[in-house]
């Protein structure tokens, strides 16, 4: 056995693992702390809380394998809750707060969950949800701060301890999260006990995370990025994260800085909110090592700008929910960083491949595809969407068209289903973009195609105007046409307030295209 494979067999494979070796080696270290500082879960009380959590859900009846949903924002309770259930074996189902009614009725429909925890605020839209299911589905109303787990029913067992828990087994799915999907219904991505512990363990090689190493968490649980790589990296490596309410960019930078965070983790939306307010005082940036951008692409002049603006490197990553977040990632050491490249394979292996399932050379341009440790066993309920999904070899096919280059970065150019293709040329939505936001009154942009009777199809671009920067329609398509030809400037702009988002940022172009209508 190579000193590789043995060191990743010796590594912890469960959920439970990664709670239990930390309550083992530092009971007393901080793992997570709210924003002020105020309350703070220790190691030690993590693994108490994680039984009390399962003696919870033993008297309501539930037993390990169950699906438990959460409908609740960020908060340590929040957090106490999701890692108490996977620690017992349950299944948990974190839904989606931007999820239209029916969205959340199809996902607790179609989860089988047996209990929601939901917070007063969505207790009205939870029982709305369930009207209809056909099966007796409990509430437990809890508070994403509240201080104590919710009481157990009077019938409830003595409290268990590890002695008398079973153990979930690594191939156990821990964590069922719908995708948002642009069209059609969501699809439900099963992720092993063993897939999340490998994930966790490669984000923090990656980054060379340690025990002293503290992530500000402004991104919400329920988004695969913020259970993985906030949640889930701290946990396998000993540090900690510091978690808000939500996300303030008038506040962010004080509340990195007073929870005295190393690094972040944030997405390109993110990152042009704080590009919009001032510099904080250099006291306050510090302490932070890097920040860390996923989720969707980051435009290279607002990497530039950030980094210029702020002082901290940015190191961009890529993933997917399938993928339990980031399959790629960008070096720690900033000299070894490509503007523009969401990085090598990280904990994973990752190939270009053509129409036909072929590999291309580098520098040719086709679907990214994805195998390893981290990568889904499939869709709950949906082997037709699994079987799509999946090379006949075992291989992610991914949906992002890109291309690696000669060191092995990748490059990622759109998604196969956003891709426009005008007169049989194939144009990338994201090149658009980056041109329209390099003028100055744009604050953000999105490039969709719309049918043509000439050319099959043809380009829109959706715009959003910096507050106080006025531009009109001629003055953007006179700059699109200088900085990419006529051909590729858009023929129809909508100017919009905002765009249609997934839960972390990422616009959703196809939902776009009725603006041209």
């Amino acid at each position: 056995m190579s000193q590789s494979v043995a060191r990743a067999s010796a590594l912890p494979a469960t959920v439970r693992d990664l709670v239990e070796l930390q309550a083992a080696q530092r009971p007393q270290s901080v793992y997570a702390l709210d924003a002020e500082g105020a309350t703070r879960i220790t190691f030690d009380e993590l693994a108490t809380s994680c039984r009390g959590v399962a003696t919870l859900l033993r008297s309501h009846g539930l037993r390990p394998g169950d699906t438990v949903s959460l409908v609740m924002p960020n908060g340590l309770m929040t957090l106490r809750l999701l890692l108490g259930a996977m620690h017992g074996g349950w299944r948990v189902n974190p839904v989606n707060l931007l999820s239209q009614a029916e969205q959340m009725r199809y996902v607790l429909g179609h989860s089988d969950c047996k209990l929601v925890f939901a917070s007063r605020q969505w207790e009205a839209a939870v029982r709305l949800a369930l009207e209809g299911i056909d099966r007796a589905v409990q509430i437990v109303i809890v508070e994403p701060d509240a201080p104590a787990l919710p009481p157990a029913q009077q019938h409830a067992q003595a409290q268990p301890t590890e002695h008398n828990l079973e153990s979930p087994t690594p191939e156990q799915t821990a964590l069922l999260m719908y995708t948002s999907g642009t069209t059609g219904t969501p699809k439900g991505v099963m992720l092993t006990q063993a897939n999340l512990a490998a994930n966790a363990h490669a984000i923090g090689e990656e980054h060379q995370l340690t025990s002293t190493d503290r992530v500000l968490a402004v991104l919400p649980l329920y988004h695969i990025n913020a259970f993985a790589v906030t949640m889930l990296a701290p946990l396998a490596r000993g540090g900690s994260l510091a978690m808000p309410p939500k996300f303030s960019a008038a506040r962010f930078w004080a509340q990195a800085a007073q929870c005295e965070c190393t690094w972040l983790n944030v997405v390109p939306t993110m990152i042009s909110y704080l590009l919009e307010g001032e510099a904080p005082p250099r006291e306050q940036t510090a302490r932070l090592k890097f920040c860390r951008c996923a989720s969707a692409a980051l435009p290279p002049d607002h990497l530039s700008a950030f980094e210029n603006k702020f002082g901290v490197g940015i190191i961009e990553t890529m993933g997917l929910t399938e993928t339990v977040a980031p399959a790629f990632s960008n070096p720690l050491d900033a000299t070894q960083r490509k503007l523009g490249s969401v990085g090598r394979a990280s904990g994973c292996e990752a190939k270009v491949i053509d129409a036909d399932l072929a590999p291309v050379a580098d520098g040719q341009t086709g679907e990214i595809a994805i195998r390893g440790p981290n990568v889904m066993p499939g869709y709950y309920k949906n082997e037709a969407a699994t079987r799509a999904t999946f090379t006949p070899d075992g291989w992610l096919r991914t949906g992002d068209l890109g291309h690696r280059d000669a060191d092995g970065f990748f490059f990622i150019t759109g998604r196969i289903k956003e891709l426009i293709i005008k007169g049989g040329e194939n144009i990338a939505p994201r090149e658009i973009d980056e041109a329209l936001l390099r003028h100055p009154a744009v604050l953000d942009a999105a490039a969709v195609g719309i049918p043509d009777r000439h050319y099959g199809q043809e380009i829109m671009a959706c715009v959003i105007l910096r507050p106080g920067h006025p531009a009109d329609e001629a003055a953007l398509r006179e700059f699109c046409v200088a900085q990419l030809g006529r051909y590729k400037t858009p023929k129809v702009f909508r100017f919009v307030d905002q765009f249609p988002r997934g839960p972390s940022g990422k616009v959703q172009r196809l939902k776009l295209a009725d603006l041209a209508r």
